[in-house]
């Protein structure tokens, strides 16, 4: 366990003085073999290997394919168009354009794969159209931070596709297994919208006819058959979860470039910019955590958690608290895929020794992390809210904390009722 504390006592201490993550995961393999057997007998080439057999991996290729989708939504009018429908549909109800917010953000979370892309996308439209419609601002910023986190639940999610590669979990499998928590978490964000409603004397939408409802669904249809065409192609077997990620680019550049003609070249290039720039900081965390993960298996420190875990003689639902508990604290300090990156190799073990189902262990690990996205002091989302909207950060943390609540709640729900989890798996295998 003395390896343990270096590995991660290092790593937190590099986080906390602003060292990138990156390179603070390098130091620490180094510290790590420095300690092991001094400065001279360090690995390069095996270091080098190590790193490279990371990103040599079909899964991994999922990644910048969904992120370019997301991007290629986000351009053009598709988010606009969800929006609208979204309105139509449950704006009429008392609390209507906080139910709009968590219905768009389920619906874009099968096109966008992470929580930022979220709220920096369909995010800005909501937070617009609840402004003018005389919402309090805090409750705006609240809601749409909190439904930012279905993103990394609700197939497609980048954090899933790591952790079914490095677990060796089937990643359709997981995709069918985020769909039913997804939705809980839904209607829990919904259900809080209703009670704020009462409190705050929130106002719905105006009614609209249900020819106008029915015009508008219309109108969204194409990017709203985006989430069936990855899931139904992943379930039918016509593709797998990576070559879903390049349909989904196919189809969103064919809907923004052909259907409706509003993103141009300069767009596209630019939507392909922040897609290298983002999958450039992806892969490189994901190499060095490749080195990472074999470090942490050469020292035993997996082996040693797994043994220390049993000999606690605790239950399963205990053990799994326990562990949920920890990345609830972690996720306030990295990213999601950060995280999943680095703890997947050191849990793995104590999962298979517990008898704990990977599939379930892996969305409920997603969704306790996805807290930190939402919560100080490096949540993401916070600081994409903060630009959007001019708020102080404390007041964002504060708007979000009520809603806390149902997020908490979902989890725990999936935790004691684990069939919600691998319901659809199961029956769809």
């Amino acid at each position: 366990m003395d390896y343990l504390l270096i590995f991660l006592g290092v790593m937190i201490f590099l986080f906390a003085v602003g060292v990138p993550v990156a390179i603070s995961i390098g130091l620490t393999c180094l510290v790590v073999l420095v300690v092991q057997g001094g400065i001279e007998k360090i690995p390069e080439e095996l270091f080098a290997m190590q790193m490279l057999s990371g990103l040599n991996n079909f899964p991994i290729i999922a990644v910048p394919f969904f992120i370019l989708a997301a991007s290629l939504m986000n351009t053009g009018s598709s988010n606009e168009r969800i929006f609208n429908f979204a309105t139509a549909l449950v704006g009429p109800i008392r609390g209507g354009l906080g139910h709009v917010n968590v219905l768009a953000s389920v619906i874009f979370a099968g096109m966008s794969a992470t929580a930022v892309a979220d709220v920096a996308g369909i995010g800005q439209l909501e937070l617009k159209a609840m402004k003018e419609r005389g919402y309090p601002q805090r409750f705006s910023v609240g809601i749409t931070g909190a439904a930012s986190i279905i993103s990394p639940v609700i197939p497609p999610s980048v954090a899933l596709v790591v952790y079914g590669w490095l677990s060796g979990t089937s990643i359709a499998a997981l995709f069918m297994a985020g769909v039913i928590p997804g939705i809980i978490l839904a209607i829990g964000l919904s259900t809080t919208v209703l009670l704020s409603s009462y409190w705050l004397d929130l106002p719905g939408t105006k009614r609209v006819p249900g020819g106008e409802v029915f015009r508008l669904f219309l109108h969204a249809i194409p990017p709203l058959t985006t989430p069936i065409i990855i899931i139904g192609g992943i379930w039918t077997g016509i593709f797998t979860p990576t070559e879903a990620g390049a349909v989904a680019c196919m189809y969103a550049f064919f809907l923004g470039a052909v259907v409706y003609r509003d993103v141009t070249l300069s767009e596209f290039l630019e939507a392909l910019r922040r897609t290298v720039r983002f999958t450039s900081v992806i892969m490189f965390i994901i190499a060095i955590a490749t080195f990472y993960g074999w470090l942490l298996v050469r020292v035993r420190i997996p082996q040693e958690l797994a043994m220390a875990l049993l000999d606690l003689n605790l239950a399963e639902t205990q053990a799994i608290l326990l562990i949920l508990l920890f990345f609830l604290v972690i996720g306030c300090f990295m990213s999601v895929v950060e995280a999943v990156l680095i703890f997947t190799p050191i849990f793995m073990l104590t999962v298979q020794s517990l008898g704990i189902d990977p599939v379930w262990f892996g969305v409920l690990m997603v969704m306790t992390l996805s807290v930190g996205v939402i919560t100080p002091p490096f949540g993401n989302v916070l600081f994409v809210l903060t630009e959007l909207t001019g708020m102080p950060f404390e007041k964002v943390v504060v708007a979000i904390l009520p809603f806390l609540v149902p997020i908490v709640l979902t989890v725990l729900l999936l935790v004691f009722f684990p069939s919600l989890v691998t319901f659809l798996p199961e029956v769809m295998h």
